[in-house]
């Protein structure tokens, strides 16, 4: 499988506690390839876990690879950031977004809600994964 991290999914995958831990787990045993993510989610990652050693655990284990320089995308991230104004994305949602665009292929991996509404190249609706609804 192919996919892009967001950080939801990363914190269910390694927080047993967490509602979407077992969803996670079976997502991340169909992956055959590192998942593309950036740094802002392994960032929230890795405050939301309390611990930034899993996180890079998760690199080293190949469960996920940075894949996007944000500085190279200030341009497109500013024009997500206006467009999606009214939704008030972080940092790494942005990012996320662009990465779908660069990356057609790459199903978004999330238990965030609101990837439903986001549209890579101003349209196209962004193929997602996410635990199904209780």
């Amino acid at each position: 499988m192919k996919g892009i991290a967001d950080t939801g999914f990363l914190v269910a995958f390694a927080n047993a506690r967490d509602m979407h831990h077992a969803w996670a787990l079976d997502v991340a045993e169909q992956v055959t390839e590192p998942l593309l993510t950036c740094e802002s989610v392994l960032s929230e990652t890795a405050f939301h876990l309390g611990d930034s050693k899993i996180v890079f655990e998760m690199i080293e284990e190949e469960l996920v690879r940075i894949s996007f320089e944000c500085s190279a995308h200030l341009p497109q991230l500013a024009t997500l950031a206006r467009r999606y104004h009214d939704r008030k994305p972080d940092l790494a949602d942005l990012c996320l977004i662009r990465m779908s665009e660069l990356c057609p292929k790459h199903s978004v991996i999330t238990v965030d809600r609101d990837f439903r509404i986001y549209r890579r190249n101003k349209s196209e609706v962004i193929p997602l994964i996410y635990p199904p609804q209780r």
